[in-house]
């Protein structure tokens, strides 16, 4: 694994330097604290009220604007690193998602160009679900964007109310496509299917099987946005696609799992499952961040679910 994962080698880039991570407690927001240590960073995190968190880490609301921006005051950081957001496309309180993705970062905004010091990166974690239904094949950073349900909508309308911004604090806007490890919750598509087949399961029920998806490994994306963190003026005020660029079908990943497994699972397309704007086809092309960071190996997506499944 480490001969696929070169883009992981740690330096002490970050030494002496403060590195803020919202949502800290949540999937990405581990892996991505944990990069940032290896790398020298001091790292500190925000956390949704209630969360389980670590003494670095402050419980606090984006939507309150005064201990938001107390706590950024604090906080002081170099490199800041914004995840906190409502993440599951399937999310059925559409008002939070707006709520959370939209003024959450708009207030996160507020209280960096506010501070005494300013910070000298803020990457922003959008979606690649805005490209919704692109019929493009390999999805760019130049396609335009057809975001297909709500979540999308919001990330969308977030890069361009960040953008606002721009003149007052030096942005770099992410669109990570999926990405998948050891920790992801049970309501997404991969860690549901691993954990069926660690339980030795002879049936699961899956939504629309005829999807492609652009699957990463959580430990190259935070790799990638510690670099791209490190950039500089390479990296500030352009957005980036986090992908591997090749899509595995849901066959796929289900083969997979059963080569790893040694069975076959039964499958059932259960049509509660099914979501009636479903993105059939994602596929990125990262030459824009391999340019700013470097050649990226990701392991295979096999690599990735052993790894998953031997946790």
């Amino acid at each position: 694994m480490a001969a696929a994962l070169q883009l992981l080698s740690p330096t002490r880039e970050g030494a002496g330097k403060r590195a803020l991570v919202t949502g800290i407690a949540g999937f990405t927001g581990r892996y991505v604290a944990q990069e940032l240590r290896a790398a020298g960073y001091e790292v500190f995190g925000l956390a949704s009220p209630g969360s389980e968190h670590g003494p670095e880490t402050v419980a606090v609301d984006l939507a309150d604007r005064a201990a938001l921006a107390a706590a950024v005051h604090s906080l002081q950081p170099d490199v800041v690193v914004h995840l906190a957001a409502i993440a599951f496309v399937a999310h059925s309180d559409v008002e939070q998602i707006y709520r959370v993705n939209v003024m959450g970062t708009r207030n996160l905004l507020e209280a960096l160009a506010s501070a005494p010091k300013k910070p000298t990166a803020v990457l922003l974690a959008s979606s690649a679900n805005i490209y919704g239904n692109a019929d493009a094949g390999v999805i760019g950073e130049e396609t335009p964007a057809a975001p297909a349900n709500d979540y999308a909508v919001s990330k969308l309308a977030m890069e361009y109310m960040a953008r606002l911004w721009m003149d007052r604090l030096p942005l770099i806007f992410v669109r990570p496509f999926n990405y998948t490890g050891v920790g992801q919750a049970e309501n997404f598509l991969l860690p549901k299917i691993v954990a069926h087949f660690r339980r030795r399961e002879a049936r699961i029920e899956l939504g629309n099987l005829h999807v492609w998806r652009d699957f990463s490994d959580v430990r190259v994306v935070a790799a990638s946005y510690r670099h791209l963190l490190a950039a500089g003026p390479a990296a500030i005020g352009k957005t980036f696609n986090i992908c591997s660029g090749k899509a595995y079908s849901l066959g796929e990943a289900l083969d997979m799992m059963g080569a790893i497994a040694g069975y076959r699972i039964d499958v059932h397309v259960n049509p509660a499952f099914v979501r009636a704007n479903e993105v059939v086809r994602l596929t990125g092309d990262n030459t824009r961040l391999q340019a700013v960071v470097g050649a990226i190996d990701p392991p295979p997506l096999e690599h990735t679910l052993r790894w998953m499944y031997e946790a």
